[in-house]
């Protein structure tokens, strides 16, 4: 099987968590609760660490919500990442209240001068920044420069801010490039990742809702992973912020990178299906939410699409008119009566569960 070679970046620390240095890509999402409101915005960070996201990102609007951290940061089960604009005494007060990472646009923080007494700071506190520039609040000269937010005119953007850090010694930074153009961001981080070594957050900002924002968020992190660029991600999108952690993931599964939960494979349907194949792979996909065992599963639907078409599927099942088949690795293991057929799967895989525990108990 082909693999991805990533491009190894400059290792970053936040809290216990590494970004970059070919440390496994790095699951985010972001709070849609008022900070202040301590017992919401816990309650929403413990519900996406529960998902999945490995870091979570608050937003800090003012004094009272960079104090409510404290109480949140004290009891989160993932290091916190504190969202800053315009202000930079916000960020200062963030760190006194535990955040892990300060993400900030210096394009609306005020000045190199506010850049590099956030950088002295958090050098402090040993905490990263990440220098997030945006299509949207880019120095005026630079658009001027490249005729528009182009690809070359973000790089330039980021670069400068880092000139401005680098200077007095702190390189604990994470970059990202965003625009709401996927083209444009995609060009971006590629452009960037040739002329540094900085660990990237990638993501496409403004994507729209679910399903759009899901479609555009793919296509922009998926191609820039599969490329070997990136090192943590945030699918944006107008929704629940759960459905960003489940996105984010299939992404980084789809590509072969990590492995969270079973993944099922099915055929499309067509008119040589003897079932209704749609909601039989929905049964499936119900069943392995049950299941957090790294494997793939197939549902096939005929002699076409069977066995042969799954055969780097673990567990596979193919329906017929009457009976369906059990594989593994494409190899017919027995025919079962058709309304049998979810039960010997659902024996398959809790073969398969308690034969990976006792592996991993061996070691």
């Amino acid at each position: 099987m082909d693999i991805i070679e990533r491009k190894k970046t400059r290792a970053v620390r936040v809290g216990n968590v590494t970004i970059g240095s070919k440390a496994p890509i790095v699951i985010q999402s972001m709070t849609t609760t008022k900070t202040t409101d301590v017992s919401a915005t816990l309650e929403q960070v413990c519900q996406l660490a529960d998902a999945g996201s490995e870091l979570v990102r608050v937003a800090v609007p003012d004094l009272s919500s960079a104090k409510a951290l404290e109480k949140i940061a004290k009891k989160s089960p993932v290091p916190l990442i504190a969202d800053i604009h315009y202000d930079h005494r916000l960020a200062f007060q963030s760190l006194e209240s535990g955040a892990a990472k300060i993400r900030v646009n210096p394009g609306n923080l005020g000045g190199p001068d506010k850049l590099v007494e956030l950088a002295r700071r958090a050098k402090q506190f040993k905490a990263p920044i990440r220098i997030g520039v945006n299509a949207g609040s880019m120095d005026r000269k630079l658009i001027h420069k490249y005729g528009g937010a182009t690809s070359a005119a973000l790089v330039e953007s980021a670069l400068e801010y880092l000139e401005v850090i680098q200077a007095i010694g702190f390189q604990d930074v994470v970059v990202s490039l965003k625009a709401s153009d996927v083209y444009t961001t995609i060009c971006a981080y590629r452009l960037f990742s040739e002329k540094t070594s900085y660990p990237l957050h990638l993501g496409v900002t403004g994507a729209g809702p679910l399903h759009i924002g899901m479609i555009k968020g793919s296509i922009g992190i998926g191609t820039l992973l599969a490329e070997g660029i990136g090192d943590t991600i945030r699918v944006s999108l107008t929704a629940n912020p759960l459905e960003e952690v489940k996105v984010a993931r299939q992404i980084v599964q789809s590509l072969g990178l990590r492995q969270f939960v079973p993944e099922l494979i099915s055929c499309p349907t067509c008119g040589r299906c003897e079932v209704d194949l749609v909601t039989l792979a929905g049964q499936v996909e119900e069943i392995l939410k049950n299941y957090s065992i790294p494997i793939k599963v197939a549902v096939m639907g005929c002699s076409v699409n069977g066995p042969g078409e799954a055969k780097e599927a673990d567990i596979g099942i193919s329906a017929g008119k009457k009976q369906g088949i059990l594989f593994r690795h494409g190899q017919v293991i027995r025919t079962v009566r058709l309304d049998n057929l979810l039960n010997e799967l659902i024996q398959e895989l809790d073969f398969k569960k308690n034969q990976m525990s006792g592996k991993s108990e061996g070691k």
